[in-house]
Protein backbone atom coordinates (compact mmCIF):
# COMPACT_ATOMS: atom_id res chain seq x y z
CA UNK A 1 0.00 0.00 0.00
CA UNK A 2 1.57 3.39 -1.13
CA UNK A 3 1.84 5.96 1.26
CA UNK A 4 0.04 9.70 0.70
CA UNK A 5 3.46 11.59 0.44
CA UNK A 6 4.54 8.40 -1.94
CA UNK A 7 1.45 8.85 -4.14
CA UNK A 8 2.15 12.70 -4.40
CA UNK A 9 5.56 12.19 -5.27
CA UNK A 10 4.56 10.09 -8.24
CA UNK A 11 1.35 12.18 -9.53
CA UNK A 12 3.78 14.85 -10.72
CA UNK A 13 6.44 13.00 -12.65
CA UNK A 14 3.06 11.28 -14.01
CA UNK A 15 1.27 14.49 -15.27
CA UNK A 16 4.48 15.85 -16.47
CA UNK A 17 4.49 13.14 -18.73
CA UNK A 18 1.21 13.17 -19.63
CA UNK A 19 1.41 17.11 -20.65
CA UNK A 20 4.65 16.75 -22.59
CA UNK A 21 2.96 13.63 -24.74
CA UNK A 22 -0.34 15.52 -25.62
CA UNK A 23 1.64 18.92 -26.67
CA UNK A 24 2.85 17.89 -29.78
CA UNK A 25 -0.79 17.46 -30.97
CA UNK A 26 -1.65 21.34 -29.20
CA UNK A 27 0.39 22.77 -32.45
CA UNK A 28 -0.40 26.75 -33.06
CA UNK A 29 -2.21 27.40 -36.46
CA UNK A 30 -1.18 30.37 -37.95
CA UNK A 31 -2.43 32.05 -41.21
CA UNK A 32 1.55 32.94 -42.56
CA UNK A 33 4.78 31.54 -42.01
CA UNK A 34 5.90 35.43 -41.85
CA UNK A 35 3.48 35.16 -38.23
CA UNK A 36 5.72 32.37 -36.38
CA UNK A 37 8.38 34.78 -35.18
CA UNK A 38 10.20 32.84 -31.97
CA UNK A 39 10.26 28.81 -33.54
CA UNK A 40 12.08 26.78 -31.08
CA UNK A 41 14.11 23.72 -31.25
CA UNK A 42 11.43 21.17 -31.98
CA UNK A 43 8.30 22.95 -31.94
CA UNK A 44 6.28 23.06 -34.41
CA UNK A 45 3.64 25.35 -35.88
CA UNK A 46 0.85 24.16 -38.43
CA UNK A 47 0.32 26.99 -41.62
CA UNK A 48 -3.03 27.58 -43.27
CA UNK A 49 -2.13 29.47 -46.30
CA UNK A 50 -3.02 27.17 -48.99
CA UNK A 51 0.07 26.06 -50.61
CA UNK A 52 -0.51 22.40 -49.77
CA UNK A 53 -3.08 20.33 -51.70
CA UNK A 54 -6.54 19.77 -50.45
CA UNK A 55 -7.05 18.20 -47.31
CA UNK A 56 -3.65 19.12 -46.01
CA UNK A 57 -1.64 21.22 -43.95
CA UNK A 58 1.70 22.87 -44.12
CA UNK A 59 3.88 21.93 -41.00
CA UNK A 60 6.52 24.50 -39.90
CA UNK A 61 9.37 22.70 -37.85
CA UNK A 62 12.31 24.00 -36.00
CA UNK A 63 14.79 21.40 -36.78
CA UNK A 64 18.89 22.35 -36.42
CA UNK A 65 20.58 24.61 -34.28
CA UNK A 66 22.89 26.94 -36.48
CA UNK A 67 25.11 29.65 -35.52
CA UNK A 68 21.74 32.06 -36.89
CA UNK A 69 19.44 30.42 -35.12
CA UNK A 70 17.01 27.37 -35.53
CA UNK A 71 16.84 25.94 -38.94
CA UNK A 72 12.79 25.56 -40.31
CA UNK A 73 11.76 22.49 -42.20
CA UNK A 74 8.19 22.61 -44.03
CA UNK A 75 6.47 19.51 -45.09
CA UNK A 76 2.63 18.98 -46.20
CA UNK A 77 0.82 16.63 -43.41
CA UNK A 78 -2.80 15.46 -43.57
CA UNK A 79 -5.22 17.81 -42.00
CA UNK A 80 -6.99 16.18 -39.04
CA UNK A 81 -10.18 16.96 -37.98
CA UNK A 82 -12.61 19.93 -40.03
CA UNK A 83 -11.26 23.36 -40.89
CA UNK A 84 -12.30 26.19 -38.55
CA UNK A 85 -12.40 29.97 -39.36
Amino acid sequence: MMTTKAARCLALPAGLALWLLTSPALAQVFSREQDIVDLRLGQRALVDDGSCPAGQIKEVMGSQMTETGVLRTRKCIQRLGTKRR
